[in-house]
Parts: structure tokens; C-alpha cells; sequence
């Protein structure tokens, strides 16, 4: 029996199969972001670099960005249920993998395949909960998958550094087990009966191996090039040739294939182009912000891991408090001017934390986090659901797949571009300030004169140095993204005013 000869829930048994599929988001969400203010605890339990231990963080969102486009092609064959279970065993399964390995090799190979099961959750869920609540609470499911998306990134790091701080960082991976043991069988009992027909459809085989490879090699590339001097090396190069030459194929092919594994015609929509490019820029510049500050506050610092989630996790205050009001905001006049202006807000607590020092309180980390809040839910959803606006119904599963792909790889490669750049701008500014210290060896005689020796006060000046480089080259990142930010912010006026009741066609559509 297919899922529309099901009636939707109702009482107790709709609470709890709301509560199973939006906590089965919020853990996989989760995951994108508990790993961030981990990465030290990672790198030094590896004995790899700081700079090496975001392949943690890359590996698992370009995998997840890999399957979520996949997701109604996989539904076809196996059905939404039996989709749904296997993602969430498999999550489950290598998230307990995850936390028993021992080498940085195997745990980013780990992670891809954790990512690789936990991509098509997010949209099964929310597909599964417009199944069960009935049309008059449709806005409510929503609301309660769209709370989840954005509080899980943001509890994710207050999670992270607790963890780190006081168990062992594997204890991040294995803290799914127990939640994802409660979807399972929550999921099995009421969930099943909203099953959907298999078709045999023909795999698109070379879409989805140029799809991989157009990835995988591009994220290589970010991953690997700063340690092999970029393009300069051969291997490094290699990998950019093969990511741009398979991404033109891969784009022709799926033009023109009748049952393409990723439809590209949804691009012939004005709003879904443009909207895409901006959420592209947006989370690209977000996501620097998001992993940066916790790296930079306990490596320079000396914030523990808890301290910087705590800082990191005050995003959410206003966003949670904002969400509810969103849709009210967003039915009056034309949307585009509240979406400018949220995500004008995020770029401006960038050029906040511009003259961040490395000496400062915590407030003065805390509060840009703090503030941001307010525009993250226009940016977010608001977006998303202009985007969305033009879209037909028939492209809308292809729509919202391409949305969270974008959304997921930009992260990514925000991620990659930005730690990267951090690298090699603070050895450059280690390199000038080296060069224009005054007053260097009175400052170490001061320190002598306190009973150091001679190597432990040099060894403190360094470290000063590299403090201050390492700050220099994080203000020079917040520069970079309040940029992207407030380009990404005045595009919206590209997209053509949508008409009345955009919003929840967005919202409803995504």
C-alpha cells in the first residue's frame, strides 16, 4: 500500500513521529558543525595539523551534498521508508566507526560514508512530515523542521566543545547512537505504513560518476593544496583539470539525458538562479565565520572548547526567537527588502569582528555572535523560499535537492578557502612583523629580570608574534566575508518581486 492511501496521524502518535523525524534533521545537521570546535582535540588525538583536521568537517558536507540531489532518484528505487531506515542505520553505523578510528585517513574516509548516509535525511524528513501532519497543521511542520535546521548548526559547537572538554572527542560520534537508536524504533513503529511505490528507473550511471568526480576532485584540490604549494604541483593541478573538465561534462549530459540523475532545467527559472547564487555566497561567507572562530579562539586565544561553543552557540538566541515571526515579516510588502537587510545585518557583524584582538573579553567575541541571530532566519529560509518562488511543482523536489547541494558544497569550500587562506596569511604576517619589532630585546631583558631564561623569554615573544600574526590574518578572513556577504546581500534585488504569498510557497515547496 503506497503512502497516499495513508490518512495523516493525529494526537499522541503525531507528536511522537514529529519528534523522531525532525531529531533524525537535527542530528544529521548536528553533525556538520559539533566537529568544529573538535578539530584541535582531533588534530592533537592524530597527531595531524589544525589545518588537516578539517577534512573532518569538508569530507562528511561534500559527501552529504553528493546525496541530497539523489534523494527522489534513490526513493524511486527502494521507497521513502525503506530509504529512510537504511540512512539512518548506516548513519548510525559510521558514526560508531567514526569514533573508534585512528588514523586521519580512515576517519575522513569514515565521515564521507557517515555523510553519504545522512544526505537523503534531511529531505526524507521533511518529505515524511508533510506526510503525517494533516493539510490545516502543514505550517507547523514546517515551522518545527525549519527550527530544527537552523538550531542544529548552532548547538552543534556547545555540544562539541562540552564533549571534547570533558570525555574524548570520539564521544562526538558516538553520542548519535542513542538518538538514532530512539528514531529507529519510533520510525518502525509509526512511520512505515506511509511507504511509496519502486519504480525501475534507468540509472543514470554517467551523471552520477561525472557528479562524484566534478566533487570529489575539486575538494581535493581545496584539501590538499596548501600543503602541496597549489599549482605548482602536478597532482594539484591534475585534480583542478579533472574537476572542471568532468563539471562540463557533467552539465551537458544531464541537459540533454531524459531521465537525468540531477535536473539542471530548474535553472531556466530566473528566481531559482539567482537565489541559488546568493545562498552560494551567503553560506560560503557564513561558514567562515562559523568554523574560524572557534579555531582562532582556542589556538590563539587559549579558549577551551566549551568556552568557544559557548561563544559560537549565542547565534541562536534571536534566530530561535525570530523564526516564529518570519512568515508574518515576510507576507508584508515585497520580501526581497527584509532578506537585504538580514543578510546586510550578517555582513555587518563581520566587519564587527574586523578589529577583534587576541587580548579581549569575552563579550567582545560573544556579541557579534549574539546579534547575528537576528538576520540569520531572513537569510536562511527567507532566501530559500524566494528562490523556491517560480519554481512548478514538478520541478520541486529537483529545486530544494539542488538548494541544499549548493548550500552544503558552499560550506565546504568556504570552509576549505578560508583555512587555507588563514594559513598562509598568517605566515606573512609573521614574516613582516618579525621584521619590524622594536624593542625586542629590552622586552626579553624585562622578562630575564623576572627569572626567565634567556631561550624560555624569546620563546614567549614568538609566541606573542604568532598570536598577533595569526589575529592579523583572521581579521584580514572577516574581511573577505563581510565582502562576499554584502555581495551576495544586493543580488537579491535581482531576482524579479515576487507575488503575494511567496513565502509559503516557498516554505512549503522547499
Amino acid at each position: 500500500m503506497t503512502d497516499t492511501a495513508q490518512a495523516p496521524l493525529t494526537g499522541f502518535r503525531l507528536a511522537l513521529a514529529a519528534i523522531a523525524l525532525a531529531l533524525a534533521n537535527f542530528v544529521v545537521i548536528l553533525d556538520t558543525t559539533i566537529t568544529n570546535v573538535s578539530v584541535p582535540h582531533i588534530a592533537g588525538g592524530l597527531a595531524i595539523s589544525p589545518s588537516q583536521g578539517t577534512w573532518t568537517i569538508t569530507s562528511y558536507a561534500i559527501a552529504e551534498a553528493i546525496t541530497v540531489p539523489l534523494t527522489g532518484w534513490l526513493i524511486g528505487r527502494v521507497g521513502a521508508y525503506r530509504l529512510l531506515l537504511i540512512s539512518l542505520i548506516g548513519f548510525a553505523l559510521f558514526s560508531f566507526l567514526c569514533g573508534i578510528a585512528r588514523s586521519i585517513e580512515l576517519l575522513v574516509a569514515l565521515r564521507i560514508m557517515q555523510g553519504l548516509c545522512g544526505g537523503p535525511l534531511m529531505p526524507l524528513t521533511q518529505t515524511f512530515l508533510m506526510r503525517i501532519f494533516p493539510p490545516a497543521k502543514m505550517a507547523g511542520a514546517m515551522a518545527l523542521w525549519g527550527v530544527t535546521t537552523i538550531s542544529a548548526p548552532i548547538i552543534g559547537p556547545v555540544l562539541g566543545g562540552y564533549i571534547s572538554d570533558n570525555w574524548t572527542w570520539p564521544w562526538i560520534f558516538f553520542i548519535n547512537l542513542p538518538i538514532i537508536g530512539l528514531i529507529v524504533f519510533l520510525v518502525m513503529d509509526l512511520v512505515a505504513r506511509y511507504e511509496t511505490e519502486t519504480r525501475q528507473e534507468r540509472i543514470d550511471g554517467i551523471g552520477l560518476v561525472l557528479l562524484i568526480l566534478t566533487i570529489a576532485c575539486f575538494q581535493l584540490m581545496l584539501d590538499l593544496g596548501r600543503e602541496h604549494d597549489w599549482f605548482e604541483s602536478p597532482m594539484i593541478t591534475s585534480f583542478a583539470v579533472i574537476s572542471a573538465i568532468s563539471f562540463v561534462a557533467f552539465v551537458i549530459w544531464e541537459w540533454y539525458d531524459p531521465h537525468p540523475v540531477v535536473d539542471l532545467h530548474v535553472f531556466r527559472h530566473r528566481s531559482f538562479s539567482i537565489g541559488i547564487i546568493g545562498i552560494a555566497l551567503g553560506f560560503g561567507g557564513m561558514f567562515t565565520s562559523i568554523v574560524m572562530i572557534p579555531l582562532w579562539l582556542q589556538n590563539v586565544v587559549g579558549y577551551t572548547s566549551s568556552e568557544a561553543g559557548h561563544s559560537v552557540a549565542l547565534v541562536g538566541v534571536f534566530a530561535v526567537v525570530m523564526s516564529p515571526l518570519l512568515g508574518k515579516i515576510l507576507n508584508k510588502g515585497d520580501i526581497r527588502l527584509p532578506i537585504f537587510i538580514g543578510m546586510l545585518w550578517i555582513a555587518a557583524m563581520s566587519v564587527l569582528r574586523m578589529r577583534w584582538t587576541a587580548d579581549a573579553d569575552f563579550w567582545t567575541y560573544a556579541l557579534p555572535q549574539l546579534l547575528q541571530g537576528f538576520g540569520m532566519p531572513f537569510f536562511f529560509m527567507g532566501l530559500m523560499s524566494l528562490a523556491m518562488s517560480t519554481v512548478p511543482p514538478d520541478q520541486t523536489a529537483s529545486a530544494a535537492g539542488l538548494l541544499s547541494f549548493m548550500r552544503t558544497v558552499s560550506g565546504a569550500v568556504g570552509t576549505a578557502i578560508a583555512t587555507a587562506y588563514w594559513d598562509s596569511n598568517t605566515r606573512v604576517s609573521r614574516s613582516e612583523l618579525s621584521q619590524h619589532l622594536n624593542g625586542a630585546q629590552a622586552v626579553v631583558e624585562q622578562m630575564k629580570a623576572t627569572g626567565m631564561q634567556t631561550e624560555q623569554a624569546r620563546g614567549v615573544l614568538e609566541r606573542m608574534v604568532d598570536a598577533q600574526a595569526a589575529t592579523i590574518a583572521v581579521n584580514h578572513v572577516f574581511t573577505m566575508a563581510a565582502i562576499v556577504l554584502t555581495f551576495a546581500a544586493c543580488i537579491v534585488w535581482l531576482v524579479p518581486k515576487p507575488r503575494d504569498g511567496t513565502f509559503m510557497m516557498g516554505g512549503e515547496g522547499h
